[in-house]
């Protein structure tokens, strides 16, 4: 699957924590970020990143590019909702992204780690589900 990992700077520390936890998980997945979230990624974990740029330069965009032409499967975007973004608008259409193609996406940790452990159990239904498939 192809995963993205966002994180503003007040939550890159969370999202390191979240990346070590989970790295065997993550390992076996294709990897994009927005630069310096990616950067670290790869400093820590040793993971391989595709790396954008960073958010406010584009890459919520880039990524939102992959939603839209089908080529991103989960989107993991460590916000920090107390601090003001400059490129909001960017983050706002980032998420309506992921509501208007059916992509699974975390705001926080806690999603992440349920979306996680829900892949690692190879619990993918919402796939079929999402692509209009009834189970039948």
């Amino acid at each position: 699957m192809n995963i993205a990992l966002i994180a503003h700077d007040k939550k890159k520390d969370d999202m390191m924590r979240f990346a070590t936890a989970y790295k065997g998980s993550l390992s076996s997945h294709n990897l994009f970020a927005t630069g310096t979230t990616g950067q670290r990624i790869m400093d820590e974990t040793g993971l391989q990143v595709h790396r954008f740029q960073s958010g406010p330069l584009g890459g919520d965009q880039e990524i939102g590019a992959m939603i839209a032409n089908n080529k991103m499967d989960m989107v993991l975007f460590f916000r920090d909702p107390l601090t003001a973004q400059p490129h909001e608008p960017d983050v706002t259409a980032l998420l309506r992204l992921c509501d208007v193609y059916a992509v699974p996406l975390a705001t926080n940790m806690g999603t992440a780690e349920m979306l996680i452990k829900g892949l690692d159990r190879g619990d993918l239904a919402w796939r079929s589900v999402a692509n209009g498939d009834k189970g039948e």
